[in-house]
């Protein structure tokens, strides 16, 4: 039996598809459009917390620790160049 839920592309595309037709910038009307978001937020947020777990990670402490993490953020910020 198929799934009647839309894949997570189609659902993507109707949202944006319906962001331009009903944008403020574009010439939609504003307290709709809020209204609009709030029901499809509201869809999103269920599926999206649903299956979340929590996990705690613990990190070392100390000056290595803070090195190490300096070097991190840094290799990253080098990559996103």
């Amino acid at each position: 039996m198929p799934d009647p839920r839309p894949s997570p592309a189609d659902e993507r595309a109707a949202y944006r598809a319906w962001l331009r037709a009903n944008h403020p910038d574009l010439g939609g009307d504003p307290e709709a459009f809020r209204a609009g978001l709030e029901t499809w937020r509201g869809r999103r947020r269920p599926a999206v917390w649903a299956h979340t777990e929590i996990v705690a990670v613990r990190r070392r402490g100390g000056p290595v620790a803070l090195i190490g993490r300096w070097r991190a953020r840094r290799l990253r910020a080098r990559r996103l160049r």
